[in-house]
């Protein structure tokens, strides 16, 4: 069934910057009440026709406060869209472990605790919509971003399972898997054979289609879907053969620091080895 979005309370993690921005202002611009929840107060608060809120989604507490302000403020919630994710790129053996935690307590564990305390809420109600952004990443993993591969591997299966749970209810959950999208997180890496960068805005735009006629599984771009779908029915040697034509292992190895400081300087990442 359609959904108008108009009056309903849209609630967007890392929605400060890049996909998560440009999600809220898409919404917004249906006509949703929209809360942009950010590590970054003042960047969040920047985010036009919306409510700009301090969040950490690795902090119980602070994910709990973010939801109860945005009830209080807007209304009882009707979408969160656990966004928020970071990525550091380069050979696994060369990676400094605390990145491994970083990477797993945000783009994990904190889209596992925004899942949690959005059901809690949309439960008694029976409905509420919880879409979760993964990867293509999640289908076909990367070399030189195995962890951030892991991290979005784990959210889609989560996103499955408790999908299947809430089965009968009128709680809806999307998981969502871009491509390379052009965003400060993904500078310095590089587009395989025969793939293309993705606008943080078509990102957004497909969210925003999802949301008004929810669907289990978005990709983007949608010709995305095929390809890996049909990846995941291949045997080993077929997905190595499939992964090596389209130029997997150039995407992230051997990535420029120099292109990518300026993003790790903001997340508080040491310089990436690859």
């Amino acid at each position: 069934m359609a959904v108008d979005l108009a009056g309903r309370v849209v609630a967007v993690t890392g929605g400060g910057r890049g996909i998560g921005r440009a999600i809220a202002e898409r919404a917004a611009a249906r006509g949703a009440r929209v809360a942009v929840g950010d590590l970054d107060a003042a960047v969040a608060g920047e985010v036009p026709n919306a409510t700009g809120l301090e969040l950490d989604v690795t902090d119980v507490d602070s994910f709990r406060a973010f939801l109860d302000a945005v009830e209080g403020e807007l209304g009882p919630l009707d979408v969160l869209v656990n966004n928020a994710g970071i990525m550091f790129v380069g050979p696994f053996l060369e990676q400094d472990l605390e990145a491994l935690r970083r990477q797993t307590d945000v783009n994990l564990h904190g889209l596992m605790i925004g899942t949690r305390l959005a059901l809690e809420r949309m439960g008694p109600r029976d409905r509420g919509h919880v879409v979760n952004i993964t990867s293509a990443g999640s289908y076909m993993p990367t070399p030189g971003e195995a962890m951030y591969s892991a991290t979005k591997h784990a959210a889609r299966a989560f996103t499955e399972a408790v999908r299947d749970e809430l089965r009968g209810t009128g709680i809806q959950l999307t998981a969502v898997m871009p491509g390379l999208v052009r965003t400060e997180l993904a500078a310095g890496t590089n587009a395989g054979r025969g793939t293309q960068w993705v606008e943080p805005e078509e990102v957004a735009d497909a969210v925003v289609a999802a949301m008004e006629r929810p669907r289990p599984d978005v990709f983007v771009p949608r010709p995305l879907g095929p390809l890996l779908r049909f990846h995941n029915f291949l045997p080993f040697r077929g997905r190595r053969a499939l992964a090596r034509l389209f130029q997997v292992d150039k995407v992230a190895m051997g990535t420029d620091p120099a292109e990518r400081a300026a993003y790790l300087a903001r997340i508080g990442g040491a310089p990436d080895d690859g």
